[in-house]
């Protein structure tokens, strides 16, 4: 099983978002842990190695099992914990491997193209400023085949 972190960013009702070529879906900086890091340590290595940015106390948000029986193991299962974070410091990079950085309005989030899953994990975090723990079942274009919530 993989584990992932990312983390959204919000500053002045706006979140740092990744555009990634992919399927041109907005994202949350972040990606796998490494051996013998703790969740917490993942995210701000993620988040400054995509965004040179360095978060300060992120706060864990979801926890969440994905599951994507097209894929071949490893990444036919993952946990990904989300964290938010509304204090960086630093400066952002102008160019990321991982995709196009952009500052987007709290307001577009729901309009914006982005991962199913994340869109639910966006509102848990944003609208109703709580915890989620899920379970997502992904087909092999990331779209949602069902999930559970709790």
């Amino acid at each position: 099983m993989q584990r992932v972190t990312n983390c959204l960013i919000i500053n002045n009702q706006q979140v740092l978002l990744l555009k990634k070529p992919r399927y041109g879906w907005y994202a949350m900086p972040g990606g796998k842990m490494e051996s013998g890091e703790s969740i917490k340590e993942s995210v701000i290595r993620e988040v400054r190695e995509e965004t040179g940015l360095l978060v300060a106390n992120p706060q864990l948000y979801s926890v969440a099992t994905m599951t994507k029986k097209s894929a071949q193991y490893p990444k036919d299962e993952w946990m990904m914990f989300t964290f938010k974070a509304d204090k960086v410091s630093g400066e952002l990079v102008k160019e990321c491997s991982e995709g196009e950085l952009e500052w987007v309005d709290v307001a577009e989030l729901a309009s914006i193209p982005t991962a199913p899953s994340d869109r639910i994990i966006h509102k848990y975090m944003i609208e109703l400023n709580q915890q989620l723990f899920a379970s997502f079942a992904l087909d092999e274009h990331d779209q949602l085949i069902s999930y559970r919530l709790n």
